[in-house]
């Protein structure tokens, strides 16, 4: 039996038996990668300049990123399952996939040219908004070749490749913003989506597909629209446990990630110079622990046939980063304290990420037909907390406690504690999946 991804119309509708061939992995490691450069790097880095550029009071930034990055993820939200769901059913030559690949990349782009020109907070919540939806559209279709191609005792192997693939994304594209923003903060904007959109492209030409037959695609109605934004837990119970997880380990690092910025110039006293270049160490620690997990863990889950004490474990270590940056001394002597706590973040991100995307497509409820909506549904755990992290983190922020400022919106100890509860509380609910050891 050959190992060469099958032909446009030859992709087998039944689930995959057949190893991925290094064509398969390759291709979606450059997706992956271009497409995660366009994800993170505005998140970590040009978003948060963006504001600071727009709204130069330090008493509001934090207020002003919350309500960009958080109306932004809402169309994120409802982006990704319907993508999904679309691309599940599309019957174009092409196939159901590839098309969807290319569009969602191009609207990416258009967002971000919108993003990068804007000069006040409501045209930057627009191209932000439709970055997103691009985006999202992308992941949704793009994560669907799991369980299209992949059968399941290879999927803790690609699952890996993905979490290393968004460690290296987020070394390369801090690294380019931050030499771009020196010279066009405009730029620093557009050009990871356009990475992301030749990456994509590359691998939606060269990548097999097949489209969906005519008995895949039902006559749409209304019911069915809003089933792409629900999978239900009482029918489905293992699939809502590992959505709860994901949401869970996704509000922590939005707490973790969002806020770097800031909690470098407000809490310790950096510069903004400073924390920017502080930044892409950071990145590049996190980086390492990625590589690190990645490339064992996720081939030696598939070997143990185990995942959830993979899950329980990175999500405590996690925790523990997040806590040692939470308790970190406010003052500019405590920057090996951040880089070791976002280290053990990393550490735990890679592990998690290197097994879960695995557990899930275990777990899908219909691997079949719906693969990519399900997806979608799960694409909505790691894009509320997009939205409910900065829609809360101004509570946490002000909470007068374990601060001597008094609340005054500026208390990254509360904010980076409860990023750690989050964190712990992924790996507690995983245990509660039973279809998966």
């Amino acid at each position: 039996m050959t190992t060469d991804q099958p032909l446009l119309r030859d992709v087998p509708q039944a689930p995959p038996t057949a190893e991925p061939s290094r064509g398969f992995v390759a291709l979606f490691a450059l997706a992956s990668l271009g497409l995660w450069i366009a994800t993170l790097t505005p998140v970590i880095v040009s978003v948060p300049l963006k504001v600071a550029q727009i709204d130069p009071n330090e008493n509001t930034q934090g207020t002003t990123l919350s309500v960009v990055l958080g109306i932004g993820a809402v169309f994120g939200i409802l982006a990704n399952p319907v993508f999904g769901r679309i691309s599940d059913r599309t019957t174009w030559p092409l196939g159901r996939r590839r098309p969807w690949l290319v569009i969602g990349a191009l609207l990416s782009v258009l967002g971000a040219v919108v993003l990068g020109l804007s000069s006040n907070v409501a045209v930057a919540t627009v191209g932000w908004s439709i970055n997103q939806i691009g985006v999202n559209a992308t992941m949704a279709v793009l994560l669907a070749l799991l369980p299209d191609q992949v059968p399941p005792e290879r999927r803790g192997r690609i699952s890996g490749l993905l979490g290393l693939t968004q460690a290296v994304a987020a070394v390369l594209g801090v690294a380019l913003v931050g030499g771009l923003s020196q010279v066009s903060l405009t730029l620093a904007i557009i050009v990871p989506t356009a990475i992301a959109l030749v990456c994509v492209s590359i691998a939606a030409v060269l990548l097999s597909d097949r489209p969906a037959t005519r008995t895949e695609r039902p006559s749409f109605n209304l019911r069915e629209f809003a089933g792409s934004f629900w999978v239900n837990p009482r029918r489905f119970p293992d699939f809502g446990w590992a959505w709860i997880s994901r949401f869970a380990m996704f509000m922590g690092i939005s707490f973790a990630l969002n806020y770097q910025i800031f909690y470098l110039t407000s809490h310790l006293g950096l510069t903004e110079k400073q924390a920017t270049g502080l930044v892409p160490a950071a990145i590049g620690i996190q980086t390492l622990m990625v590589v690190l997990v990645s490339l064992t863990l996720g081939p030696l889950s598939d070997r143990l046939r185990r995942r959830k004490v993979f899950v329980l474990v990175s999500a405590v270590i996690a925790g523990v980063g997040l806590g040692v940056v939470a308790l970190a001394p406010a003052d500019r002597t405590s920057v090996p304290l951040f880089l070791l706590g976002m280290a053990l973040v990393g550490l735990g991100q890679g592990t998690y990420f290197a097994v879960d995307l695995a557990l899930v497509a275990d777990v899908l409820p219909n691997k079949d037909e719906d693969a990519a909506k399900d997806l979608g549904v799960l694409g909505m755990a790691n894009l509320i907390p997009q939205s409910i992290a900065p829609a809360v983190a101004p509570l946490f922020l002000a909470v007068p406690l374990f601060t001597d400022n008094g609340g005054s919106g500026q208390n990254y100890v509360a904010l980076y504690l409860a990023g750690a509860l989050f964190a712990v509380a992924a790996g507690v609910t995983i245990l509660r999946v039973e279809g998966v050891r």
